[in-house]
């Protein structure tokens, strides 16, 4: 049974892999990622790491790895469809072409939800909401923002919205899904939130999934947002960003919270988004870049606003997409900014913004004395470890310059220092790789260690490996291989058949995510890709390093052009034909 792809991207999008792999596995959050015990051998020291971003898993001990589907499958001992089943189940979500009884509380939630945003909508125009009328106005807000945003107001009751549904036909079980109620100890209804000016929260098809409320009394906390439901996911939500994807802009602005967002909107800046409730996710990151060329993050000036932008910048160093710093002078957030200083200054520093590399100098510069020999020294040697991160050499050129006049170092001086931190961390980061997999012994099914010159073939292979791990993400690499290489250029069958797969469907615009490709490939391709993943985790990919890693494949296509047909030997002794090895 083929499953369509665009009933995959669903069922993904409902499903968490941490969620789904806790179910077996007590995992403990480590920076980005998480750690296990593997549940697939048994082991004292934990080696399993989930990644949230790739929604991948693997194990460093045994080698199991893949997507949350081969999870599901071999932690269950099903086949593919039996593991799709399974966790379509889990979020309620019928199977192709089966009865939709599973997904009648889907479209009940968001019946409600839709109900509940103009229920609140009415509420702010009746005598009731007159506070909070005044509220929204008092941020400046204008009534077509109030009503194009669909904000409103909670009435300061228990039960008048639980009423109001219960009224329309909603069964208890449904009102209790939507998250807008709960369910008391005696069990009766009450509702979440009272005496609040509410916020809608829309997914990129304009269905309400979830609600953002401020007090207007006392109650604490300030803001509430809806609990998570079978509609809603923090973590994969963005405010606003189904509005921003209608503007033919590339360039987004990522803000802390929902009253930045709207104040922005009304100023004409309707590229900006912000996330709900949470902190910055790596699927948010990922979402926007599928948008995005560029993000401009526009958070608070005060210390935790600066801290959640240094994070930002970390999580978007792992995605395509630019990153800049807006910093405001004189406000402690951008809808205080344009209060007092309005829009045209606004857009005057949002072009002006730093971008992340001019960030993060700033506040290394910010620490030391340069008037000071040692000072300028540190500041150097700090600047040199940024300098040497993922940015291209043009980039380098210009911040070395900067950095000379800033400290009257001079210029070829610090280049030497950081050439060689730039050879030094990469000759650290290859020879470390290729020392993994020659001890793991995962040369593509080649037993390299058998030969001379193993370690030059091991090259070659690891290229491939990495060429195809680049465009797995990001996609925009595939352009730069188009029409120059092809599966039969591949050592590797199993990365050649990868290639292939993966070409076909970027061409048919397809997505190729693991979960999409685990469909169509075998298993034990699925577990090396979880590997080489989980390996290139934190590996920023340039455009030199597909070009490099094309170049070290293109000159190794007479041999592996018949490579599925020869043995080790005959493929060892056919690269030192070629002077490949020696």
């Amino acid at each position: 049974m083929a499953i369509p792809q665009e009933y995959i991207a669903e069922l993904i999008a409902r499903n968490d892999v941490v969620e789904i792999i806790s179910r077996n596995v007590q995992l403990k959050r480590r920076g980005r990622t998480y750690l296990g015990l593997c549940p697939f051998h048994n082991e004292k020291t934990p080696s399993f790491i989930v990644y949230p971003e790739t929604q991948s898993f693997y194990c460093f001990g045994c080698g199991a790895g893949g997507d949350i589907v081969t999870f599901t499958k071999n932690i269950n001992n099903l086949d593919y469809v039996e593991s799709i089943k399974l966790l379509a189940g889990l979020v309620n979500m019928p199977m192709p072409n089966d009865n939709d009884n599973s997904g009648k509380i889907r479209s009940k939630v968001l019946a409600i939800n839709k109900e509940t945003a103009r229920f609140f909508h009415k509420q702010l125009n009746s005598d009731a909401g007159k506070e909070a009328r005044a509220y929204w106005r008092g941020r400046r807000l204008s009534d077509a923002i109030i009503t194009k945003y669909g904000l409103g107001y909670a009435p300061d009751s228990f039960f008048e919205l639980s009423n109001y549904l219960k009224s329309l036909g909603f069964t208890k079980e449904e009102l209790i899904a939507s998250a807008v109620v709960k369910e008391s100890d005696k069990g009766n209804l009450y509702d979440v939130f009272r005496n609040r000016v509410m916020v809608p929260i829309f997914d990129l098809r304009g269905n309400v999934i979830a609600f953002g409320g401020r007090n207007l009394g006392d109650e604490k906390p300030k803001y509430i947002n809806s609990a998570e439901t079978i509609v809603y996911k923090k973590s994969k939500t963005l405010y606003a960003l189904n509005m921003a994807k209608k503007i033919n802009s590339k360039r987004y602005i990522l803000c802390e919270g929902y009253m930045d967002v709207l104040a922005m909107h009304q100023a004409g800046f309707t590229t900006a988004i912000a996330g709900c409730g949470t902190a910055l996710t790596q699927e948010q990151v990922k979402l926007i870049s599928e948008y995005a060329d560029e993000v401009v993050l526009c958070y608070d000036s005060d210390e935790a606003g600066q801290k959640a932008a240094k994070k930002a910048i970390e999580i978007f160093s792992y995605s395509p997409v630019r990153v800049s710093v807006l910093k405001l002078d004189g406000a402690k957030d951008p809808d205080e900014f344009i209060a007092k200083f309005g829009k045209d200054q606004f857009e005057r520093v949002l072009n002006g913004a730093n971008n992340a590399v001019e960030y993060e100098l700033f506040n290394i510069k910010s620490k030391y004395d340069i008037t000071t020999a040692d000072g300028r020294v540190e500041y150097i040697k700090n600047a040199i470890t940024v300098l040497a991160g993922k940015i291209s050499p043009t980039q380098r050129d210009v911040y070395v310059g900067r950095l000379a006049q800033e400290t009257d170092v001079d210029k070829k001086s610090i280049f030497l220092q950081l050439e060689y931190k730039i050879k030094q961390d990469n000759r650290f980061k290859q020879k470390q790789r290729e020392k993994d997999l020659l001890r793991e012994n995962v040369a593509g099914g080649i037993n390299i260690n058998s030969f001379q010159g193993g370690q030059r073939t091991l090259g070659i292979v690891y290229a491939e490996q990495q060429l195809v791990t680049a465009i797995l993400k990001n996609t925009q690499y595939y352009q730069l291989v188009k029409g120059k290489l092809s599966p039969t250029d591949f050592i590797n069958p199993e990365m050649a058949n990868v290639f292939g797969l993966i070409s076909k469907k970027i061409e048919q615009g397809q997505n190729i995510d693991l979960a999409y490709l685990s469909q169509d490939l075998p298993e034990n391709t699925i577990m090396l890709l979880g590997k080489i993943i989980a390996q290139n985790y934190d590996t920023g990919f340039q455009e030199q390093d597909v070009i490099l890693n094309l170049e070290k494949i293109q000159k190794s296509v007479p041999v592996s052009a018949s490579s599925a047909d020869k043995s080790p030997q005959e493929i060892m002794d056919s690269l030192k034909k070629r002077g490949i090895i020696k």
